[in-house]
């Protein structure tokens, strides 16, 4: 079993790039993991001079791997096959490649009518093509350059019919539905989330007193957020319950932004990471909060819940960069 892939075809000029962005970012929006490859026969350099990865490449290195807690590159001094490349790309549902007009793949073809160029195959080899020549009659479906939504839809519709390897947040009828994750080898798997709740000098200095009528808000809220973070499948649709380890919950009062500041951290040796648990725990443990205060104050603010960090599983270690 394959992950889907379709290529997108056209002469240089006609508009393949923009509209492969298009339906890049309405896939994505429909929650869609999508992975390109892109083939550029007149070559090209992400080595610029000075930089340590480019000082290593001219240093005679065959392969210069990067990698930060956001993204990963490989720069081989080699060109590599298609085949090759759809391999490296792990963990999406869909690889629409750009280029490599040769390759055995379903491909959609794009023919602008002011270049004059007409399409770079006979149009019963493309699963679709996008256009805005009138005169064109196309044995498979057509699509104007704006109706870039309309070909996302095909491009799904495809997607449910092809080979699946890994594209499992769909059901055939296209719902969600949860993941299968029973394949998958348990892993050792953390997660730091954060956030606070703004309020006013009143209820600020009621808290830090125990002034609050309904009792102790700080140690009410940590264990409201433990027990959030033990039944978070019930908040979360498609959320697996997860064999917690242990849920580190801190609440803590910051004087300069008149907040209480709230940080959870999650862990576990399972199949699927523990994220939605520590953000879990943070917000109800937020909503304690106000809850616990709303009679003093009602325009408190819950904000900032964020993801902090997290590591283990396939999509490896992630450090948030502005906290």
């Amino acid at each position: 079993m394959k992950t889907p892939v379709i290529g997108f075809s056209a002469f240089s000029g006609v508009g393949k790039t923009t509209v492969m962005e298009s339906v890049i970012r309405l896939l994505t929006a429909r929650g869609v993991r999508v992975g390109v490859v892109k083939h550029d026969r007149h070559g090209f350099d992400i080595d610029h001079p000075g930089k340590d990865s480019y000082r290593h490449t001219q240093a005679g290195a065959a392969a210069v791997v990067i990698t930060s807690p956001e993204k990963t590159a490989v720069v081989e001094q080699r060109g590599e096959s298609l085949e090759a490349c759809l391999q490296s790309i792990k963990d999406v549902d869909i690889i629409l490649v750009e280029g490599f007009k040769h390759a055995d793949i379903p491909r959609i073809g794009l023919c602008r009518k002011a270049t004059g160029k007409g399409f770079t195959e006979p149009l019963d080899r493309f699963i679709a093509v996008v256009t805005d020549d009138e005169t064109v009659t196309a044995p498979v479906p057509r699509f104007a350059f704006e109706e870039t939504a309309a070909l996302a839809d095909f491009i799904m519709k495809e997607m449910r019919r092809m080979p699946q390897e890994d594209f499992t947040h769909f059901n055939d009828q296209g719902r969600a539905r949860m993941v299968d994750v029973g394949e998958k080898a348990p892993t050792h798997r953390t997660a730091v989330a954060a956030g606070r709740v703004l309020v006013n000098r009143e209820t600020f200095d009621l808290i830090r007193s125990g002034g609050m009528k309904k009792g102790d808000v700080l140690t009410v809220a940590q264990i409201a957020g433990i027990m959030a973070a033990k039944h978070t499948p019930d908040w979360i649709p498609m959320c697996h319950p997860v064999p917690l380890n242990g849920i580190d919950l801190k609440l803590w009062l910051d004087e300069a932004r008149l907040s209480v500041e709230i940080e959870a951290t999650a862990k576990c040796d399972g199949k699927t990471g523990v994220e939605m648990e520590a953000l879990t725990a943070v917000s109800g443990a937020a909503l304690t909060v106000y809850d616990m205060c709303k009679a003093v104050q009602r325009d408190m603010v819950i904000a900032d819940i964020r993801l902090l960090r997290k590591t283990g599983g396939a999509h490896g270690d992630y450090c948030r960069k502005d906290d």
